[in-house]
């Protein structure tokens, strides 16, 4: 038997035995069994899962590596853009690091000395910082090394390069959902022990050390969140100034084939595809993944479904793991597939892994929480509509789709057309995800109960997001794939590979255009469900705030005194009506002003930093064909190493400004505007950034795949005007999808992480801040 089909064993083994056992317990536990014990034997399924993800992931890079690289020159070129991602990979965590340090520092004196926060908090923030780069930088390790091996793989079958490429990306989508829970599950182990003292209570703690153990782990995801946001304005200035450079420079002004090796942006092309599009979209969904958990988890505590509201998410997401290791080992084609046959593949693993989901997480719902079986739906409205905004994001930016071949067709009358056509698609494309979003929250919260109890509203909501991403090990094998198969196009072009290899990897690079355009409107999705989960999570900080300034003694809140244990047993309109969170109160107000500022700002600097950037790699790119002898007759080499240089000294340089002021926005809205003006931030950003990020992600998406319906022939193919219109609306939507857009749903989570991490902060000194510059309310601080 082959090693693939002995390794296709385990994951449908475990998925078989999940569909058989769990309902067989979820019916032990409602036949009066020991409820607790059964959710406690279960709730090991979150780290067997990210073990068993660990694994394959391990398993599937073996099975890459084990294929040939090619050719001397195949394996030359490839070399080159490992070199090129290591280096700055190394030179961004260095930076990065600098800022871990200093705000690590910042933590802990709010820990230790001001006593503002959890003695925990700086070693949760630092955790999710390393793993999520770590994430990060074990994805880039693989794709860097499956590109030539992709393009090798197509000199046989479209298959064989199709299977090559998806299960490389699979190891970057199991790699997440491993490291992410098995952090999570790490900590929850850790800090049950430390709260029911070395589990001599048991595993499962009372509610007030549930609440203050959800509440701290919550706050190691500022620390994903600001590496993720690093990794992709980063990696986006990088990518994008040199993908920018050499179609400007190259393309349209040299009049040469895209990834011509006589382009000397090319390789600095390809490092940034994966530093950005792998590693910066790894460390992003890390982080939504983790925050959607952990924030669903903070408000199972407040829901007050004590240890079983705590690990139904972890465990959702443990199975979620095994079954997207299945849903990979289906993805498979044949040698003649078009674009639809090609995304049928994917999608069958897809569907596969998230049917699996839905009816583990029926019996789950009924083993944990079988009096409030509607939290059930609630999952199942989170995966419809991770489904349901993947299939509008394909439809508005795949090139076999109407809206895609529209913009190719206004190519005929020039760039503007090009443009104008590609704002309004997508603008266009935003109606359908917020509706489904919209109507998603709602069906989630009613579901749950929440027109009742809002506290199981919001958790249903939450619960909703975990049920969105808990097929991620497989969603995001479908982004990583991408830009695997754009650089295999890229080394087949340089290799000079017979023109049959370059048609293969071309239909490859075009689905992996679908698909990352799919993967970033899911990542942009879940973001808003997250989000949503982390206002109210927000709220649940406050409370912990509050509790740990009350001490043993009582804290003033209202003009009322109330102790800790008091405060725990208050709900959320307690705190909302306390602290006048309403659209009238102009703290709100001015909030809201500002969230939606933040978006606009945050975008125009990471463009103007492209611009910035892709203008120096044009003035570079030009010179080396100006002044190297030969170059443009294919008789001398280019210099790639300076235009890497420009890339690495581009994006290091301009994403710091952005990522502090995400940063240091929050707090300071919370400082001088309380916990009601942070409320309308962080609303004002979900609102304004969703949106915005789903306009720039689609338009960008719809511009890049209407410039390969032209080269396939359609309006004049490759060389054409039509071509060099449609080049321009590819070059002006590189920084839409790929810098700007998927950058949005990270600041807007890292925005929410930040102010929970704060929020002792804020409750302790903003009443003084207030009072001092005279902008008390009566009877709010």
């Amino acid at each position: 038997m082959s090693t693939t089909k002995r390794a296709y064993r385990l994951p449908a083994a475990a998925a078989l035995v999940t569909l058989f056992a769990v309902p067989a317990l979820a019916q032990e536990a409602g036949s009066g069994a020991d409820s607790q014990s059964l959710a406690v034997a279960l709730w090991w399924l979150a780290p067997i899962g990210s073990v068993l993800a660990l694994a394959f992931a391990w398993i599937f890079y073996r099975k890459m590596m084990a294929y040939s690289e090619g050719t001397d020159l195949m394996r030359q070129i490839a070399e080159y853009v490992r070199e090129g991602a290591d280096t700055y990979l190394v030179r961004q965590y260095k930076v990065v690091a600098i800022f871990f340090v200093l705000l690590s520092l910042i933590l802990a004196f709010f820990a230790y000395v001001v006593d503002a926060q959890n003695d925990f908090v700086p070693f949760a923030f630092l955790t999710g910082g390393f793993f999520s780069a770590l994430a990060g930088w074990l994805g880039m390790k693989t794709a860097t090394r499956a590109s030539a091996r992709t393009a090798n793989a197509a000199r046989t079958s479209l298959n064989q390069g199709l299977r090559v490429a998806f299960r490389s990306g699979a190891v970057m989508g199991l790699v997440v959902v491993g490291l992410g829970l098995l952090d999570i599950s790490i900590w929850y182990i850790i800090l049950s022990a430390v709260y029911t003292k070395g589990f001599s209570q048991g595993f499962i703690p009372d509610e007030r050390s549930l609440h203050i153990i959800t509440t701290t782990m919550l706050t190691f995801g500022m620390g994903a969140s600001l590496q993720a946001l690093f990794a992709r304005v980063g990696g986006g200035i990088y990518t994008k100034a040199a993908d920018v450079g050499a179609d400007l420079a190259g393309k349209v002004e040299g009049g040469i084939p895209e990834d011509d090796p006589r382009n000397p942006a090319t390789i600095a092309d390809n490092v940034g595809d994966n530093v950005g599009d792998v590693a910066g979209m790894g460390a992003d969904l890390y982080e939504s993944y983790c925050g959607s958990i952990l924030a669903t988890a903070a408000l199972g505590v407040a829901a007050h479904f004590g240890f079983e509201g705590v690990a139904l998410p972890m465990v959702i997401a443990g199975l979620g793991s095994v079954f997207s290791i299945l849903g990979v080992f289906l993805v498979r084609t044949r040698e003649d597939a078009g674009q639809k046959e090609l995304m049928r593949a994917l999608n069958i693993g897809i569907w596969t892994a998230s049917g699996l989901v839905l009816v583990a997480a029926v019996a789950l719902t009924y083993a944990f929480l079988p009096n409030h079986f509607g939290i059930a739906g609630s999952i199942i409205v989170g995966l419809a509509a991770g489904l349901g905004i993947g299939l509008s994001t394909e439809y508005f930016t795949s090139g076999d789709r109407g809206p895609t071949q529209g913009v190719a067709a206004q190519a005929q009358t020039g760039p503007a057309t090009v443009i104008i056509d590609g704002m309004a698609v997508g603008m266009m494309s935003t109606g359908i995800p917020v509706i489904i979003v919209a109507v998603g929250m709602l069906l989630a919260f009613g579901f749950a109960g929440g027109f009742s109890n809002p506290h199981h509203g919001l958790y249903g909501v939450g619960i909703a997001a975990v049920g969105m991403l808990s097929t991620l090990g497989i969603t995001l094998a479908t982004d990583a794939y991408g830009p695997i198969a754009d650089n295999a196009g890229g080394n087949a072009e340089m290799s000079d590979l017979p023109p049959e290899v370059r048609d293969r990897t071309d239909a490859l690079d075009s689905l992996g255009n679908t698909t990352a355009a799919t993967g970033k409107g899911f990542a942009i999705g879940s973001a808003a469900l997250t989000a949503m989960a982390l206002l109210a999570a927000y709220i649940e900080e406050v409370r912990t705030g509050l509790m740990r300034l009350a001490g043993e003694g009582t804290i003033l809140v209202a003009g009322v005194k109330y102790t800790a244990d008091e405060l725990l047993t208050k709900d959320l309109w307690f705190f909302m009506s306390n602290f006048n969170i309403n659209i009238m109160n102009v703290k709100v107000l001015a909030g809201i002003f500002l969230g939606a500022m933040m978006a606009f700002v945050f975008c125009a600097f990471t463009m103007k930093a492209v611009g910035r950037a892709a203008g120096q790699m044009v003035q570079e790119v030009r010179r080396q064909f100006r002044e190297i002898t030969g170059l443009m007759e294919g008789e001398a080499t280019p210099d790639y190493t300076t235009c890497v240089a420009i890339s690495t000294r581009a994006a290091q340089r301009e994403m710091i400004v952005p990522s502090l002021l995400a940063v240091a926005l929050p707090i300071a809205a919370g400082l001088f505007l309380g916990v009601a003006g942070v409320m309308g931030l962080l609303a004002g950003a979900l609102s304004s950034g969703f949106a915005l990020a789903i306009m720039m992600a689609n338009a960008g998406g719809a511009w890049d795949n209407a410039k390969k319906f032209i080269e396939q022939g359609h309006y004049g193919g490759k060389g054409s005007d039509a071509h060099k219109a449609g080049v321009v609306g590819d070059t002006v939507g590189d920084p839409f999808k790929d810098t700007s857009g998927p950058s949005l749903n990270i600041l807007i989570k890292l925005m929410s992480m930040v102010s929970v991490v704060f929020a002792g902060v804020i409750v302790k000194y903003a009443p003084v801040i207030s009072e001092w510059l005279g902008m008390v309310q009566q009877g709010v601080e």
